[in-house]
């Protein structure tokens, strides 16, 4: 930089009006302003999840630490723990009854629809992709109205309970995994699939062997999501809910906060969580190990192209 280009001293001396010439090149604000928004959205979480192991009763005042409000049987309400209510029991089993029945019926059918949709073209494809979209678009509580208005009127052999409630969930958790794997399709050589049917593999084991193992990372990301999406959802499980013993977890955290809640609610949220976070970790560690080869084919030929 010339002197005639050397900005005024005045101008160096001001580090405001440096960083507004250039605010990327140290983003405080920007950083800041990341950090506050984590701490805003996580706090509300610490707080629930501290209070599930608050020895009294109290849902703001701190009264030491304890699990009684998880397994134990607190003096307040000796059955009001999570896993000593019968009725919080009961959620929890059909909670995640309703997640691994849908995650296990929602993810294969998604990887066929998606690898069929990638190959059916025209008109027909294109209203095919709108509706894999609706549950994206589509606001739940219209799409839980409308299954219950189907299986009150129209398949009335159908009870409200949890057939209804798994066939509404899959109805509308089956677009992520549509939407995920199709995404992955895109990025995958359609040449592949003919070199293993030009070295003599039929079409389907072509698709079993070549093309479904470089799905798998689509295919756990689209389980981790289907999953989470099923565990916490409130509005299409109630809707659809028959008898008490049908409702889920987060049914009856509604049903119960709108008394006077215990540390055993928080307790059930945290249970929640912990569950949506050990399937992610799971799928995470699914998707490093089939990807791990791919991953080091990668940095070789990117260290290659650098060097």
């Amino acid at each position: 930089m010339t002197t005639a280009e050397a900005p005024p001293a005045t101008l160096r001396r001001l580090p405001i009006i440096g960083w507004w010439r250039d605010p990327w090149r140290k983003p405080r604000l920007l950083a800041a302003l990341a950090w506050t928004y984590v701490a805003w959205t996580l706090l509300p979480v610490a707080m629930a999840i501290g209070m599930s192991f608050n020895s009294g009763r109290s849902n703001a005042v701190w009264q030491g630490f304890s699990f009684q409000w998880w397994w134990g049987h607190p003096a307040f309400d000796p059955q009001g723990s999570l896993f000593v209510d019968p009725e919080l029991h009961a959620a929890i089993f059909q909670s995640l009854r309703l997640s691994i029945l849908a995650t296990a019926v929602a993810v294969p059918l998604g990887v066929c629809f998606a690898i069929g949709l990638d190959r059916w073209h025209g008109r027909p494809a294109a209203g095919a992709n709108l509706l894999m979209m609706l549950s994206f678009i589509l606001p739940e509580i219209i799409g839980g109205v409308a299954m219950f208005m189907v299986f009150t009127f129209l398949l009335k052999f159908i009870h409200l309970g949890t057939v209804a409630q798994l066939l509404g969930l899959i109805t509308f958790e089956i677009s992520y995994p549509v939407i995920i794997v199709r995404a992955r399709l895109l990025s995958i050589d359609k040449d592949v699939e003919d070199a293993a049917m030009d070295l003599g593999a039929s079409p389907t084991q072509a698709v079993r062997r070549v093309l479904l193992p470089l799905l798998y990372p689509a295919i756990f990301a689209s389980a981790a999501l289907v999953f989470a999406g099923t565990i916490d959802d409130f509005i299409t499980v109630r809707y659809l809910s028959g008898s008490a013993s049908s409702e889920p977890l987060a049914v009856k955290i509604y049903n119960f906060s709108r008394g006077t809640p215990t540390p055993a609610m928080n307790a059930a949220t945290t249970f929640m969580l912990l569950s949506t976070l050990v399937v992610v970790a799971v799928a995470l560690t699914g998707y490093l190990r089939v990807t791990k080869g791919q991953r080091q084919e990668a940095n070789e030929a990117i260290g290659g192209a650098l060097f």
